[in-house]
């Protein structure tokens, strides 16, 4: 699987020159006292701005895309049964052309917002990162060959998932 999540904290890891950027542009009070970029600071910045927000995807999204189709050069390489993109930015970012399905995973705004502070955000944080998707559920719709809703129970999520995923490897 690859994260693109993972691969922007790569990206922004102290020393990039992405990161460095973000100093410029946000300001050095986001560089940490151990040198790394305070994420969180970050986060309450950019998720009340939407211009703040653009500015930033900017800065990383060009250098995340590279990333991400080398690791589905290499999945390929090796054979993988399949390639997964966890990203929400895939449509938007471009890399819906690569994939052979897109699938938007729901959920209820109110457990979402439960699921943001039971992950560590605070109240507030929660609702501004939810409030900056925007409706995603239905701008991202029309390029969903599956959507799958999360709501509910964590088992009963990953039964929907792995259905859909035997669906999608399934001979046609």
């Amino acid at each position: 699987m690859i994260d693109a999540d993972h691969e922007a904290r790569a990206v922004l890891a102290r020393g990039t020159a992405e990161v460095e950027e973000v100093y410029r542009r946000f300001g050095e009070g986001l560089r940490g006292a151990d040198g790394e970029l305070d994420r969180a600071a970050l986060g309450r910045l950019v998720f009340d701005d939407p211009d703040s927000l653009h500015a930033l995807e900017s800065i990383v999204h060009p250098a995340v895309r590279p990333r991400i189709l080398a690791a589905i050069e290499g999945a390929e390489n090796g054979a993988a049964e399949a390639v997964i993109i966890e990203a929400i930015k895939l449509v938007e970012g471009g890399l819906a052309d690569v994939c052979d399905e897109v699938w938007l995973v729901t959920c209820a705004t109110d457990e979402q917002l439960q699921r943001l502070i039971g992950r560590g955000s605070d109240r507030a944080d929660a609702i501004a990162r939810i409030q900056a998707q925007g409706d995603i559920t239905e701008r991202l719709r029309p390029a969903a060959s599956r959507v799958i809703d999360t709501s509910g129970a964590a088992e009963a999520t990953r039964r929907r998932v792995l259905d859909a995923y035997e669906a999608a490897l399934a001979p046609q």
